[in-house]
């Protein structure tokens, strides 16, 4: 019965109905990818403007809006370092950049390539010099037999952070308990695609009409990559570099109907639960959605449709049962690159066969075997072979409120994180260097970018608020009245969240004396909290714990983040040396806790907030109303 095509069509639609209901659906989707869009677009403007060479791309799953809560799934960051440049001729070559040649010859695996060094002063190889000119530390350099100054994949040693694990080219964070995983790959931009790759990419013809020609274009116009990994069948695995066109791909994803989501989504599901399930064969993520655009190429466009999504999903298993049987499958724009080349054993390949194989035969039985997400459950409940009460599942509605309240806690904890770096950088910095670096951000404000406009408008209150707290600073310093200039920038900061804006203005007037100004502010501060159920975040150390949201946020989350932001978010109050005529005496204590001698073993990367005053929003909140109702004799 269950293979009539009446019959599926109609599964078809029962399973595309369950995937609506766990966030696999068009505004769930999208969701996602303006939250880290602009979360990926926040970094980048404030790198900028604190002078940071590299730009950060968000990747995969979390980005694709291809995930649900039950899968797991990290968060993907690429660095892209652009003080390298890799070239693949002389009139590429950029004056003050470590350029790399990039080869490709009888001695790399396809879709891969060597790094050869070039002088400093013009675009010629260095050739046998025992230190080479570029920024690379010379361990980093080997000479081969042909005399070429090569750079080593190896350099990612350097980047490594203690509790990180190496993946291929990437360095894999476990996150604590509470914490989200995150992997970190660190890339070098190439000036150019390889011309090999995108001239046959662009001329490839195809059945299913897709890509089309313009998103193409589009793809060939993102910036190419190369990666510090080297081919599992390399003869020299730690000289060679990845090419990776991850942005190209991302822009393919990003053309996907909802129906070509769905298929990779749950083909996501059925490798973790029934192909893989002990995670011991080499199959990722990845093949699978090289599968899918293999598939989606060589089929007609009226195929994917959501009444069609069983037999979609039978296809691109059936293509991947061929490539594992043949040992091949061709990364999707460089044909070349076999991604399963030396990727199985005999053994490995034999049981990913049957599992495979298992699954084609009997797919509606497999996937109700899916326990992720409780797929199977769900879907036992919507062909009413069991009644609903037997199981105790979330609402669709929980369900997308769980996913915004992760989005949103992504986006503010990144918010502060962003606010760090600018903060960092203003350490025991003058006045007129805080100044410039918030003038570069400034310039944000008229970008023709939508995206980088809005990022602009949620960080610059942040750095406002900051910036006019030490101008402040300054003024109370020198026994004089705070500046229009300092209140100016204070009153920009108001709108960063809930509280923090508003406790950095309402402890300038403090400090300043002025307590019954000070008083007015707390009271508008105080009504504003008690307006909204408040979340209080702090993400000053580096876990990013996911704090326990109160259920009174139901209904709240699922609002634009600009507003949830301001109305139910308060993120901590942080001040800097150059603020403390602007702290209260008790906390300025805070900036002096570490003796020389703890100095010397911080963390930088994880102690950065040791000098400054940290403080969450609330408990400081209360602290100014008892200083300042004890000063005016109410209490």
């Amino acid at each position: 019965m269950c293979q009539s095509p009446d019959n599926r069509k109609h599964i078809s639609l029962m399973l595309s109905a369950v995937l609506d209901d766990i966030g696999v659906n068009d505004r769930m989707v999208m969701r996602g990818r303006k939250t880290f869009n602009l979360i990926e677009t926040m970094h980048n403007i404030i790198s900028k403007s604190v002078g940071y060479n590299m730009t950060s791309y968000f990747l995969g799953s979390k980005t694709e809006g291809t995930t649900t809560s039950g899968l797991k799934s990290d968060i993907d960051e690429l660095l892209s370092m652009n003080d390298y440049n890799i070239i693949q001729n002389r009139s590429e070559w950029e004056h003050g950049k470590a350029n790399y040649f990039m080869i490709q010859d009888e001695n790399t695996t396809p879709g891969y390539c060597f790094l050869q060094d070039t002088q400093r002063d013009k675009p010629l190889p260095v050739i046998d010099d025992p230190l080479p000119a570029n920024v690379i530390p010379y361990i980093f350099h080997i000479s081969d037999r042909k005399g070429r100054i090569l750079c080593k994949n190896t350099i990612k040693e350097v980047l490594y952070i203690e509790q990180s694990t190496y993946h291929g080219p990437s360095i894999a964070i476990k996150g604590q308990q509470g914490c989200i995983d995150s992997d970190h790959v660190t890339a070098f931009p190439c000036k150019s695609w390889p011309k090999s790759a995108a001239s046959e990419w662009l001329e490839r013809q195809c059945i299913g009409k897709w890509p089309t020609q313009e998103m193409r274009k589009k793809a060939v116009s993102t910036v190419c990559l190369v990666v510090p990994t080297g081919s599992k069948v390399s003869e020299y695995p730690e000289l060679e570099w990845r090419i990776s066109t991850c942005l190209a791909e991302r822009c393919l994803m990003f053309d996907l109907n909802i129906t070509q989501i769905k298929c990779y989504v749950l083909m996501k599901m059925i490798l973790k639960s029934l192909l893989n399930p002990q995670g011991k064969i080499n199959i990722s993520s990845f093949m699978c959605k090289t599968i899918l655009f293999h598939c989606i190429e060589q089929k007609e466009p009226s195929v994917w449709k959501e009444n069609n999504l069983l037999e979609c999903l039978k296809d691109c298993f059936m293509k991947l049962s061929s490539c594992v049987q043949n040992d091949h499958l061709s990364h999707f724009i460089i044909p070349e690159n076999n991604l399963i080349a030396g990727q199985f054993t005999a053994d490995q390949k034999h049981q990913l066969l049957k599992n495979i194989n298992d699954f084609i035969q009997n797919d509606v039985q497999s996937l109700l075997r899916i326990n992720i997400d409780d797929l199977g459950q769900r879907l036992r409940v919507k062909r009413n072979l069991v009644p609903k009460r037997q199981y105790d599942l979330l609402s669709s509605l929980d369900i997308c409120e769980r996913v915004s309240t992760f989005n949103y806690i992504t986006f503010s904890n990144d918010c502060i994180n962003d606010h760090s770096l600018y903060l960092i950088e203003s350490h025991n910095k003058d006045i007129g260097r805080m100044k410039q670096t918030l003038e570069r951000l400034m310039a944000f404000n008229n970008s023709d970018n939508q995206l980088e406009h809005a990022a602009f408008t949620f960080i610059a209150p942040f750095l406002c608020s900051t910036y006019g707290s030490a101008l402040a600073s300054e003024c109370i310093g020198s026994k004089h009245q705070v500046s229009p200039q300092a209140l100016a920038w204070l009153l920009n900061g108001l709108e960063s969240d809930v509280l923090s804006g508003r406790l950095k203005l309402a402890s300038v007037f403090y400090s300043s004396g002025d307590t019954e100004k000070t008083e007015l502010i707390l009271k508008h501060t105080e009504s504003q909290f008690y307006s909204y159920p408040v979340v209080s975040l702090c993400n000053c150390w580096y876990s990013k714990l996911t704090p326990k949201v109160n259920q009174n946020l139901k209904g709240y989350v699922m609002n634009k983040l600009r507003t949830v932001l301001k109305n139910i978010t308060a993120l901590c109050v942080r001040f800097l040396k150059q603020e403390i005529n602007c702290v209260p005496h008790e906390l300025q204590y805070e900036m002096f806790r570490s003796t020389q001698d703890d100095i010397k073993h911080r963390d930088t990367d994880l102690d950065f907030w040791m000098d400054w005053a940290v403080v969450d929003s609330l408990p400081f909140l209360y602290f100014l109303q008892y200083k300042v109702y004890r000063h005016l004799h109410h209490i």
